[in-house]
């Protein structure tokens, strides 16, 4: 009888995993509860839904979360071959449309022979010859409690948080300027703030009303998800050194670099939503409308979505999954996604590839795949599965790789080479793997 295997939840963790075993010819059941049912972050019925943000982040080799985008496209990467389709202007970001991006990845994983997509919740862990649960920090509590009863399991919890989204039609553009930093394009929507402008925002923002959160707390919050009126109290000038930050940018009206500055990100491939980026917020929605409303451009903006925020939860991965993502005391259940403790889109379906590799290879007869730790997929990997007291979820960055060897002054240039040097040793790990190279065709 041939192997099968079973794939849990149809996030990009998922949707990698899903795609990963079927392109080695392994059938597998697909299971996402939407839209049977939704978590409280989530809307959409389609598969790999981004909740928050609709940028992938960097684009550029000398950037981290860069070069893993390049090693996922080389090992065929669903998520990026979507996309790349789905992208949008974001200077030298990569951002999509979130329609078409779900759109093209749901397609095609419910049109493949052999994957079976199944619309319902599980509550327990499922029984197969290769299990991945890729459900995100939003699980279900069922399946959680069956989760947190595993041998050996522990969970850390923080907090995300989404921005909001405005229509673009509503915006105040004689207060807006087309730019993106340093001259790099027109990508970007910018607010531009006076000193006056920015000291009566702040204050409306420390006094504003938030919506309640159980169990929150402001040391419980990721870091990267940081919400505005966190920061703010941690210091007044704490967003204008974060998402605030008006270096490299000129506004025309003045011909000077204003004293603050909002970008909004364009949304959709139309051109109709933009979010604020960097705006995560839990502040109640009235409240979100009445505080940001002024800030130069948004003062009748329309919000097509408020900011929200939500409980996450991550396994203390360290010493309980290997650099494979498989569970070290249960040899065929493997975890995936943000749950595992990366953070990020890129890296939650980076793991997803990865364990979806690492499955099939099990399946198949053949030796898990631990990739090298120049690489960004492979440093991650190694991350999460290396004991650390002070385990927290972590983005990929060029700290987690190992040094050159030799001292090159030029941060870029640096970056570069380590990039290149990742890029040529995973092709090399390819080209002498039959496995891995059946992946190029």
């Amino acid at each position: 009888m041939s192997p099968h295997a079973t794939v849990v939840g149809a996030g990009l963790a998922g949707a990698e995993a899903a795609w990963m075993l079927a392109r080695f010819g392994i059938p597998t059941a697909l299971y996402e509860m939407k839209p049977v049912r939704f978590s409280p972050a989530h809307k959409s019925p389609l598969f790999s839904e981004l909740v928050c943000s609709n940028s992938l982040r960097s684009d550029r080799l000398e950037n981290a979360v860069g070069l893993m985008k390049e090693e996922m496209r080389l090992l065929g990467s669903i998520v990026m071959e979507a996309a790349d389709q789905a992208r949008v202007p974001a200077g030298g970001a990569l951002a999509v449309d979130r329609e078409t991006f779900s759109g093209h990845i749901t397609n095609k994983l419910t049109a493949h022979p052999l994957i079976e997509v199944r619309r319902e919740e599980v509550t327990d862990i499922p029984e197969d010859d290769a299990v991945i649960i890729a459900t995100g920090p939003l699980t279900s509590n069922a399946l959680a409690k069956a989760i947190a009863n595993l041998p050996g399991i522990s969970r850390l919890s923080f907090y995300d948080a989404a921005a909001p989204i405005v229509t673009a039609d509503s915006l105040d553009m004689e207060h807006v300027f087309r730019a993106s930093r340093y001259g790099r394009g027109d990508d970007y929507l910018n607010c531009p703030m006076t000193r006056e402008e920015y000291d009566a925002f702040i204050d409306a923002l420390l006094t504003a009303e938030t919506a309640p959160v159980e169990g929150f707390e402001e040391t419980s919050v990721f870091e990267g998800c940081m919400p505005i009126e966190s920061m703010a109290k941690r210091g007044r000038m704490v967003p204008a050194f974060g998402p605030m930050k008006p270096v490299g940018l000129v506004d025309p009206h003045t011909g000077r670099m204003p004293y603050a500055c909002l970008q909004l990100r364009q949304d959709d491939a139309a051109s109709t939503l933009y979010n604020l980026v960097g705006f995560q917020t839990r502040l109640k929605f009235p409240e979100q409308k009445r505080v940001f409303g002024l800030i130069p451009g948004l003062k009748d903006a329309e919000y097509a979505r408020y900011g929200v925020m939500h409980r996450n939860t991550f396994l203390n991965s360290p010493g309980y999954l290997s650099a494979a993502y498989e569970c070290l005391n249960r040899p065929g259940l493997y975890f995936a996604g943000q749950m595992t403790g990366v953070e990020g889109y890129v890296e939650s379906a980076s793991s997803g590839m990865v364990a979806g590799l690492n499955a099939a290879l099990r399946l198949t007869g053949r030796e898990p795949c631990i990739l090298p730790e120049e690489t960004a997929l492979g440093s991650l990997a190694r991350y999460i599965s290396t004991p650390n007291r002070n385990f927290q979820p972590m983005n990929i960055t060029f700290g987690l790789m190992p040094e050159l060897g030799m001292r090159v002054r030029d941060k870029k240039a640096r970056y570069r080479m380590i990039s290149e040097r990742a890029l040529e040793s995973l092709n090399a790990l390819i080209s002498n793997d039959p496995a891995l190279a059946q992946l190029r065709q």
